[in-house]
């Protein structure tokens, strides 16, 4: 889901550094001293998920599970992407430090989608079922949503001109939404029956 450098406008990079800005200073207003192990953790995994990546035209297809840390910590996922971001492009060469804003406004984004949308009402007595729906429906808006905004940048940057690189980018997401899915089903419904707290709203 990385965006390569070299390829948004500048008023397209610009727009998204600030929209990014915002949304990491926002998470870490909301950060709360409890969270910090959890924001690690998923930090971690975000980190070496999406390290494995395959190139897509102007970008790259991985893991990302944003939906699933998005599920559980709300507006902290941006810094928390953030950070992750950030060592991807100085150790890895990862996307880059140009497109630093984009690249976290298109994953942090539908993370935060995410929790508003399907972080409501879980607890110890959650049926398997919905538990297992929530973590999937996780994957969907997760790695659907950074797909669109992914889309939606390189239009606004390129035009026509990425029209074919467009369609590419999201058929190729499209294996990687069935895993993410499947991850985030698997894991909110061990997480209901074996640490609920964790579900809680941010």
């Amino acid at each position: 889901m990385h965006l390569a450098e070299g390829v948004l406008s500048a008023p397209v990079l610009l727009g998204t550094a600030v929209l990014a800005t915002a949304g990491v200073a926002h998470g870490l207003h909301r950060l709360r001293e409890e969270q910090l192990p959890l924001a690690a953790l998923l930090g971690a995994v975000f980190f070496v998920a999406s390290t494995i990546h395959v190139p897509v035209g102007v970008g790259s297809v991985h893991l990302v599970l944003n939906g699933l840390a998005g599920l559980l910590l709300g507006w902290v996922v941006f810094p928390v992407l953030c950070v992750a971001l950030l060592l991807q492009a100085a150790l890895f060469s990862f996307g880059g430090f140009a497109v630093l804003g984009a690249n976290l406004l298109i994953m942090a984004l539908p993370g935060v989608a995410a929790h508003y949308l399907l972080g409501r009402g879980f607890g110890p007595q959650t049926p398997r079922v919905r538990a297992l729906a929530a973590g999937a429906l996780c994957g969907v808006v997760g790695i659907g949503g950074a797909a669109l905004l992914a889309s939606a940048v390189l239009a606004l940057s390129g035009g026509r001109m990425f029209g074919e690189l467009i369609v590419l980018f999201a058929a190729a997401h499209l294996p990687v939404l069935v895993v993410d899915a499947a991850i985030g089903a698997l894991t909110v419904a061990a997480l209901v029956r074996l640490m609920p707290q964790a579900l809680a709203r941010t």
